[in-house]
């Protein structure tokens, strides 16, 4: 996914993040900010997920 249209639908999805994602905290999100690539990092570090299994949940997500 395209880190630009990452950070553009960001504020749309993150309260459907939250709902998905229930281990990504408030705060987490708002590091994230919208940024795909620290998103991938909190979802291995939360979930103990590979970089490309953060990326296939959330392109399955977004879908």
């Amino acid at each position: 996914m395209n880190s630009d249209i990452a950070e553009g639908k960001w504020r749309q999805l993150k309260g459907s993040v939250k709902e998905k994602w229930g281990k990504l905290t408030d705060d987490d999100i708002q590091q994230v900010d919208g940024s795909f690539e620290k998103f991938c990092g909190k979802m291995q570090e939360r979930y103990g997920m590979s970089r490309e299994q953060a990326e296939q949940e959330f392109n399955r997500f977004k879908e």
